[in-house]
């Protein structure tokens, strides 16, 4: 975009805002546009969605693990021939590494069998590496598996970069939060096709153009801030088919939450086929078009 067109942008947008006393047009524009780096910063981190390149389910008992056809668990062909066995039994998830494969953890060759901590587990997930290839155990309602990740990626190396509607303060809203006398586990569905209980702290009512809508949060493990997943009329048009993430900081003493879909963002899905993203619940579907935020990615392999 010519500096023009960014300035006239900028112009418009700050016209846009002053009508709304709460937003500071320059400093809000500033802070989006951080926020947007941050992200893909996070994105093409080393350790970022775009490095994803595996999944893979381990069956309960012995798993051989590595890229050579004869392993039960045949992963990306740049890792090791054979990586080891993982187990998987009652007492946890166990590596016995080859010795070939010179895996690390935190710096240290592994070379003795070490207990894997999952993702769901307190000081999880153990993460060990092999060259560019990192690997960890992450677990899906009852089921285990291995990612992997490349710091090397092609998606990593090549990152487009994403595409957003224009930054409009049309698309703050102040939300009243009207809690559940107790969290209420909620159904969320994810692209696996199973369904996980999720903590739902309450409702957030808010009214756009004249109506009325509401969209039901979650609590993840560990955060205090609002998740909210939904799709809308933009949803498999203009952005991601399944829907988009946001976050919104928990009520004030007023009760009042403030959804901002300027920041509404590409699940990890939209980058990598190795995700295991949440899916929108179905009160969670707005009937209009939410032109704020992220625009979908688009293919990827």
């Amino acid at each position: 975009m010519r500096i023009r067109g960014v300035f006239s942008l900028l112009a418009g947008f700050l016209t846009l805002v002053s009508c709304r006393a709460e937003v500071d047009g320059r400093v809000y524009y500033n802070e989006i546009e951080a926020w947007r780096s941050a992200r893909i910063a996070r994105l093409t981190s080393e350790s970022g969605w775009t490095t994803l390149v595996g999944l893979h389910w381990l069956q309960p008992g012995v798993n051989q693990v590595g890229s050579a056809t004869t392993n039960t668990m045949v992963v990306t062909a740049s890792a090791p021939a054979h990586l080891g066995t993982i187990t998987v039994d009652g007492s946890g998830i166990t590596l016995q590494p080859d010795p070939a494969a010179q895996l690390s953890i935190d710096g240290k060759p592994v070379i003795a069998p070490v207990r894997l901590l999952a993702d769901s587990d307190e000081g999880g997930p153990t993460i060990f590496r092999t060259g560019t290839l990192s690997y960890q155990v992450i677990k899906r309602s009852d089921r285990f598996g291995i990612r992997i990740k490349d710091s090397e990626s092609e998606a990593r190396k090549h990152f487009p970069g994403i595409e957003h509607y224009p930054v409009n303060p049309r698309w703050i809203v102040d939300a009243r939060f009207d809690p559940f006398p107790e969290p209420r586990k909620i159904a969320i569905p994810n692209v696996l096709g199973t369904t996980t209980m999720e903590a739902a702290p309450g409702v957030l009512r808010f009214k756009f153009d004249g109506k009325a809508y509401e969209l039901t949060p979650i609590l993840e493990q560990g955060e205090t801030d609002f998740f909210i997943i939904f799709r809308d009329l933009t949803s498999g048009h203009a952005t991601y088919p399944a829907g988009r993430f946001l976050y919104a900081k928990p009520p004030g003493p007023d009760g009042i939450v403030r959804i901002d879909f300027n920041r509404s963002y590409n699940p990890p899905c939209a980058f990598t086929p190795f995700a295991t993203c949440p899916l929108p619940p179905l009160q969670n579907r707005l009937p209009f078009a939410v032109e704020g935020g992220e625009k979908d990615f688009g293919e990827h392999g």
